[in-house]
């Protein structure tokens, strides 16, 4: 089975490059991306999205920001590189493994005496990083592949694959693993409103598997659940709190429905999506445009004065 990068440094450029999951699946385009700005962008826009691959862009964020400092002195050099590290950590205000991916370097580089020592230890902590996320979706799936029947259908919501992490994926490394073994597993693909990230980017990566997968609307879902069509629910998490998994929006409807019809629901996440403390009430729920509601393509569907 094929093992998709999603992001990663580009050593002979110096630069990040990853897929741009907005033109998916019509087109696969690879997107070099040279400046702090310029990833900002890429993340708000959701060109790069999933909180572990947010983490490790994070990462790669701050080696870009240490490789485009022009200042000579260290002090200088370190409160620039700490200005741009701010404004990444706001981009994505829910997912908790941006900031992570971020801190992660920069205490690797507070211990630095010179310029040169502080952009390679920054480099070196974050292909550390994308090598234990790629590790840990690894034993992620290898675990939660033995939670899974021999021949069964999995329903996921949004996107967990490889594409919202370095590779591999969570929710969707579990399927990938447990496919590896020979077991037999069709998956149902939410759609998942308003941007369709089950539609266009989680059945691009199974279609792309061979694996067997079936795209339905959101409110699909529980009708097949009553039905007995699903035999386990696989989602990922942007940040699991000691009181609440935070994932994207509908993620409930599908937990308590999965509840109702005593229907296993995991949720697959690294250690880097916890945040121990916090509780519910102290996370902020990023809140995005209204276009990505009443829009689609050309065409607007909600009336201008409605809300």
């Amino acid at each position: 089975m094929n093992e998709t990068a999603t992001l990663w440094w580009d050593t002979s450029s110096d630069t990040i490059r990853y897929i741009d999951q907005t033109v998916l699946p019509n087109a696969y385009s690879i997107v070099e991306c040279r400046t702090v700005a310029r990833l900002v962008t890429a993340i708000n826009r959701l060109e790069i999205r999933g909180a572990p691959a947010l983490g490790v862009a994070g990462a790669y964020g701050i080696v870009l920001a240490a490789k485009v400092s022009q200042k000579t002195d260290l002090q200088d050099f370190m409160a620039e590189v700490f200005r741009d590290a701010e404004i990444l950590r706001s981009t994505r205000p829910t997912a908790v493994n941006l900031g992570w991916g971020i801190d992660r370097v920069l205490d690797t580089m507070r211990s630095c005496h010179d310029i040169d020592s502080a952009r390679q230890a920054a480099l070196a902590e974050a292909q550390e990083v994308a090598r234990k996320d790629t590790a840990c979706c690894h034993l992620i799936g290898e675990h939660g592949s033995a939670l899974l029947p021999g021949t069964c259908t999995v329903l996921t919501h949004c996107n967990a694959g490889s594409l919202a992490c370095s590779s591999w994926g969570t929710a969707l490394g579990v399927i990938r693993s447990a496919v590896s073994t020979g077991k037999q597993v069709n998956v149902i693909a939410c759609e998942t409103r308003p941007l369709l990230q089950g539609a266009r980017l989680t059945a691009w990566e199974l279609v792309k598997d061979g694996i067997d997968v079936t795209v339905i609307t959101d409110s699909t879902a529980a009708y097949l659940m009553r039905t007995g069509k699903i035999d386990a629910v696989i989602v990922g998490a942007d940040r699991i709190t000691c009181d609440a998994v935070f994932n994207k929006i509908g993620t409930y409807m599908h937990a308590v429905c999965a509840h109702h019809h005593n229907i296993p629901f995991y949720v697959a996440a690294p250690l880097s999506t916890f945040d121990t403390k916090k509780r519910e009430r102290d996370v902020i729920i990023e809140e995005r445009g209204r276009e990505e509601v009443t829009t689609m393509g050309n065409r607007t569907f909600v009336p201008e004065a409605a809300k």
